[in-house]
This record gives structure tokens, sequence and C-alpha cells, in this order.
């Protein structure tokens, strides 16, 4: 038992003593890591991950797996773009109409897996292409730029020091939390990721959970995308590239467990930060960038080799 408890223990809060562990070792390393305007640019560069972070962490409870983000995003944010454009002086119009193309595309998704009985993986793969495809079509390869002042505020106006958009953020993780944790939809999710044929025995309507989550996480990857608008002024085609290693990333080493049921928006928080703080520090001191994606890769794999018992896998699928 203590055993055990030890090892729940160190599951729970190794992502946690891994990211301090970083952020003491970049500090050794070069003291300007540890200062308000380095966090600044740290929380700038994870707050549009972090959102597609929380959206994929819905999908990886409930014991599915999600990889439209990049299409989605790319689609949402060049639609964005031209709905701001579209309408001028009456362009935050586009941010109700922008969230609802997200989430349309998110049902979309999570119908083509359950009515169409295709794994998720592949579904939801599909639907990216097709969202990166749709993205190139409306734009032709051209790049839409979004240079309100007032818009762009979100990324020059601070607040104690960091941006608008962080804040942004941070209420949307909220919201993600609240819903995971405060709704009938939230406690779904786990029900479903801890036992989908226990789930229909208590009456469960799976297949409507299911299409929900793909469709609320469709809402985060269209806030996801606002916000890349925001920090960069401009949309195309490939605005959502790397979104898909970054997000499933930060959240299997966040420790969300990608068999479902276990992990939160928290977790995905902490994932994010932590693949951020690596990024930000290896350019700090210097390293090459290609070293980043190695280190991730090797945090992934030993996060999942501490989150899993081996005894209670048979076999790998």
């Amino acid at each position: 038992m203590t055993r055990r408890l030890s090892r729940e223990t160190l599951i729970k809060w190794a992502p946690v003593l891994v990211l301090l562990a970083l952020v003491i070792f970049f500090t050794a390393l070069n003291p300007t890591f540890f200062s308000l305007r380095n966090f600044a640019r740290i929380a700038i560069a994870a707050a549009p991950a972090l959102m597609v972070a929380v959206g994929v962490t819905f999908i990886i409870v409930m014991g599915s797996i999600d990889l439209s983000m990049e299409g989605t995003i790319s689609l949402t944010a060049v639609a964005f773009a031209f709905i701001f454009a579209q309408f001028g002086g009456m362009g935050w119009i586009a941010i109700p109409l922008v969230l609802a193309i997200g989430g349309l595309i998110g049902l979309l998704n999570g119908l083509v897996h359950v009515k169409l009985r295709i794994p998720s993986f592949m579904a939801s793969l599909a639907m990216g292409f097709v969202g990166t495809g749709a993205a190139i079509l409306l734009t032709g390869g051209d790049i839409v730029k979004v240079s309100d002042a007032t818009f762009r505020g979100l990324l020059t106006v601070r607040w104690l020091g960091f941006p608008l958009m962080v804040y942004v953020a941070a209420f949307f993780l909220f919201v993600g939390w609240f819903i995971q944790t405060h709704t009938t939809l939230g406690r779904n999710f786990y029900a479903v990721g801890g036992g989908e044929d226990l789930a229909h025995a208590s009456g469960l309507n799976v297949t409507r959970v299911r299409v929900t989550g793909f469709a609320l996480a469709g809402v985060f990857y269209a806030i996801a995308a606002i916000l890349v608008v925001a920090r960069i002024g401009q949309a195309e085609s490939v605005t959502g590239a790397n979104f898909m290693f970054v997000s499933i990333t930060s959240v299997v080493v966040g420790g969300v467990a990608l068999w479902g049921g276990i992990g939160g928006v928290w977790n995905a928080l902490v994932g994010v930060l932590i693949v951020n703080v690596i990024d930000n520090g290896m350019v700090v001191i210097g390293l090459p960038d290609f070293l980043q994606d190695g280190v991730l890769g090797l945090l992934v794999i030993l996060a999942v080799v501490l989150s899993t018992d081996r005894k209670m896998v048979s076999f790998v699928k």
C-alpha cells in the first residue's frame, strides 16, 4: 500500500517538480532567464498552446485522440482575419463567429469518428488536412494581415508586466477547469474515459458525450487561433503548424494519461509550461533548436513510462 501510494504521489507531482527543476537549471546557467520580461515571453508563447492543450485534454480524458488542431487553427485563424477585415469597425463580431466555426469543425470531427466508426486519430487527422486545405483555398497561399490597434492591444497592452492575451488564456483555462469539475459534461468525460462499457451500462449516451467533447475542443482551438493572430498580426494557411506536436507533448508530459480517465486542465497547464520553458531556456543559454525536440521526445517517453503500470499492460497497440 505504501509502495502504491508513493508511486501515485510521484506520478502526481513529477511534472511540477520537473518544471521547478528546469527553472532552477536554466536560471543557474543564465540568471537573465529568471526575470519578469523573460517570463512574459514564455507566457506569450504558451498562451495559444495552452488553449489547444486544454481542448485536447477533454478528448484524451475520454480515451480518444484528436489530431485536427493544426488544420482547425489554420482555418479559423484565416476565417477570423477575413471576417475582421470585412466588417471593419465592427470586426469584433469575428470572435463569436470564429468560435462557432471552431465548434462546428469539432462537431463534424466527432460525428465522423462516432457515426462512421472511424478511429479518432484517423478521423481527426483527416479533418485536420481538410482544414489546412480549406485555409490554402481561402488565402491562395497569401498572408492576411490584421492591423487593428485595439485588437493588437491583446499583445501590446500589458498589466503587471504581462500582455492581455495571457489573461485571456488564463480566463479560458478557468472556464475549462469549471467545465471539467463542475458540470455534468465534465464528469461524463471521465466516465467515458474510465470505461466506455460501464458508461453505456449506466445509461450514459456515450456518442453524445464524445461528439460534444470534440465540439468543445474545436472551440478552444479557435480561441488559440485568435490568440495566434493577436500575437503575430496575421493569418495564413500554416498558422497552425507544429501545434499538434506541442499540444500532445504538453498534455502527456503534464500527466494526462493517454488511455483516458486521468488528468485534467491543470496537468495541461504544467505540461505547456514545461515545453515552453525548455524552448525558451535553450534559446537563453544559446543551444540549437534541434535539441529541443530531442529533449521533449525523451520527456514524453519518460512521462509514459512513469505513468504506466507495466503489469497492467498485456500488449502495446
